[in-house]
């Protein structure tokens, strides 16, 4: 059964995870992502779980927790946000090289310095090469539904790795969404009884976990994290369709919208992706052949599924919420156009680095974009690397 029910993104994270019922929580409140552990912790007193809250007394001792838990058995998982990501980095190379398979949602918000609690993706890029899959969710929906996804696919016993589900703070993290929720049944047959393969409470196979590794077998054993990440792309798609089943939502690794004819493409991730189709839609209704690329899976980084997304597109845009200081452009301005090198078509690729701290993306910026598009296209210069919204 299905329900209609207005949430913001936050308490649609917390109602997941109250349908799921993990055996341990191990949380540290941030701003914005405080709400997701509060309401969840109101859950847990209230008898609607059974779940063991661990109030810790940092972002690293959560992730600590939590690591401890999942090697003990647990269906184990934790929240933040920024800083307190940053805070948790040691730990989640840990969780993710001992392959534990913690679920936990990410409110994306700047770090600092400056000073910032609002939305970029500079925390979610900094663990882009931790081990860890992340999902991106465009709006409170999407948060809900890739939640509980998230169980399934760290779970498999092909992947067994941490999965971080992304969504854009107070943007999506505390506005209010209209968005359709499955029944507690429903979720709770779907997501299964976590049945470790390995760990430490095993009585009956004993093992020991986090090991010295040293040049005799760390090599392999990062191998062997990468072969996870690689079978990891056809378990999100598996999920997806099976999710598809019980909601009439399928998911993927990525969201084509209007590319199939398409002359110039922007690609960008999280709700920024809502502004873009939005507009795209005006100015499909113009004549124009504009299409978005949304990747919802950023690790593993979909390389050929964007391959053959944007093969017939002639000019494209990828917008970054993130900033590299390398001056050579965002994280996924390189990672695509990395991917889009051994295409044999003149594709030209440019960037757009948008929004850090917070800064609103505007229909206006977008339309600005597919012009600038266009002018590329009829063979206008334009710099590689470009800041959208930016007050010069």
């Amino acid at each position: 059964m299905k329900t209609r029910v207005a949430l913001t993104g936050n308490e649609a994270v917390a109602h997941a995870m109250k349908q799921v019922n993990p055996d341990v929580v191990a949380a540290y409140p941030i701003t914005p992502q405080t709400e997701i552990v509060q309401i969840f912790s109101s859950f847990v007193s209230n008898g609607q779980v059974d779940t063991e809250f661990v109030a810790v007394e940092s972002e690293h001792s959560a992730m600590s927790a939590a690591i401890g838990a999942a090697a003990a058995g647990a269906r184990a998982m934790t929240a933040t946000s920024s800083q307190g990501l940053a805070l948790m980095f040691e730990m989640v190379y840990i969780a993710s090289s001992m392959r534990l398979p913690i679920v936990f949602p990410v409110v994306n918000r700047a770090l600092s310095g400056p000073i910032n609690i609002h939305c970029d993706h500079s925390d979610a890029m900094g663990l882009r090469d931790s081990g860890v899959i992340q999902l991106f969710s465009e709006n409170a929906q999407e948060a809900y539904d890739n939640i509980i996804q998230a169980f399934r696919i760290a779970e498999h016993p092909d992947v067994r790795l941490p999965v971080m589900v992304n969504l854009d703070g107070f943007i999506t993290s505390h506005a209010m969404d209209v968005l359709e929720v499955l029944d507690d049944e429903t979720v709770k047959n779907f997501v299964g009884e976590y049945k470790p393969e390995d760990f430490l409470l095993n009585a009956k196979n004993p093992i020991s976990m986090g090991n010295l590794d040293l040049y005799d077998f760390y090599f392999e054993h990062r191998r062997q994290q990468t072969a996870s990440m690689e079978a990891a792309k056809d378990v999100i798609k598996e999920v997806g369709k099976e999710f598809a089943k019980i909601s009439g939502r399928e998911y993927g690794l990525l969201e084509k919208y209007h590319l199939d004819d398409a002359q110039v493409a922007v690609v960008v991730l999280n709700s920024a992706a809502g502004t873009a189709k939005g507009t795209c839609d005006e100015l499909r209704k113009k004549g124009l052949k504009v299409g978005v690329l949304k990747p919802r899976v950023y690790r593993p980084f979909p390389h050929e599924e964007i391959k053959e997304a944007l093969k017939n597109v002639k000019v494209i845009a990828v917008l970054d919420r993130a900033e590299t200081f390398s001056t050579n452009g965002g994280p996924m301005f390189q990672e695509i156009r990395n991917t889009l090198y051994d295409l044999k078509g003149d594709i030209k690729v440019v960037n757009y680095i948008y929004g850090l701290g917070g800064r609103d993306l505007l229909v206006e910026h977008v339309e600005k974009v597919y012009n600038d598009l266009f002018d590329l296209k009829d063979g206008k210069s334009l710099n590689t690397v470009n800041y959208l919204g930016l007050r010069e």
